[in-house]
């Protein structure tokens, strides 16, 4: 099993706290994805605002076809979220 250090919610402080902040308002948990990226707060909001920009582009697939693919893909991946 692959072990990346990180920093729990409970620890977070400054600008990562505020990110993790943010997690928990869009999704209600700050699941593992996201506290891999905790060593750098920048990278993390780096990280959402692409997934966000993907997911809610107006041209291309439409939002209901990007999400399916996402479902499938974190399946594929034995993902559960």
């Amino acid at each position: 099993m692959t072990w990346i250090r990180s920093i729990p919610p409970e620890d977070a402080t400054g600008a990562l706290r505020a990110s993790y902040d943010r997690a928990v308002a869009r999704a209600g948990k700050v699941f593992g994805i996201v506290r891999t990226m905790s060593l750098s707060p920048e990278i993390l909001d780096a990280s959402i605002e692409l997934y966000r920009k993907v997911l809610f582009a107006r041209e291309g697939l439409s939002r209901i076809r990007r999400e399916m693919l996402a479902v499938v893909v974190s399946a594929t991946n034995a993902c559960h979220y």
